[in-house]
């Protein structure tokens, strides 16, 4: 419905803070979009706004530069009702973002909103996982996650035919 109204694609990437997962994410996506020459736009929220303003966590960044991604530039934000007829996916990281995501949608949103390791062969219903109270490991582990993500979510768009002409 969102794609008849708008020029592109566009996605917007949810956690709780802002300041792990989705940030990750959107990194991971940019990249692939950019492989596959998706017209798109790309962003990433949290649900609460304790970290509004911040950068990703020192881990994610330096999880993302081993990977050849620079995320440290992002600043954290919290989702409004207006994303909702402005990006035409979002994409929570786990189910209580998702029912957060729910519960601020508004009447007249015309994104697409899910849970995003559904996209991922296998691995519907799976919560991306959540490193931030443990070790610089799990952002590796959650790295991986966003990455087949993004992966499976590039593929869909240019299935879809957000390429760039």
């Amino acid at each position: 419905m969102g794609r008849r109204l708008m020029a592109k694609a566009s996605v917007l990437f949810v956690c709780m803070g802002n300041i792990c997962r989705s940030p990750l994410a959107e990194g991971a996506f940019r990249v692939e979009a950019e492989r596959l020459g998706l017209e798109v736009t790309v962003d990433s929220a949290g649900t609460g706004d304790w970290h509004r303003g911040d950068p990703p966590d020192p881990r994610a960044i330096a999880v993302a530069r081993r990977n050849g991604v620079d995320i440290g530039g992002l600043k954290a934000r919290q989702v409004k009702p207006d994303d909702f007829r402005t990006f035409t996916h979002i994409y929570a990281l786990d189910h209580d973002n998702l029912r957060g995501l729910m519960r601020v949608a508004p009447p007249d949103s015309t994104a697409e909103v899910g849970l995003l390791l559904d996209l991922v062969e296998g691995h519907r219903g799976r919560a991306v996982a959540d490193p931030y109270y443990g070790d610089d490991a799990g952002f590796d582990v959650t790295w991986s996650d966003v990455v087949l993500a993004a992966q499976a979510l590039a593929r869909r768009l240019a299935h879809e035919g957000w390429s760039r002409s």
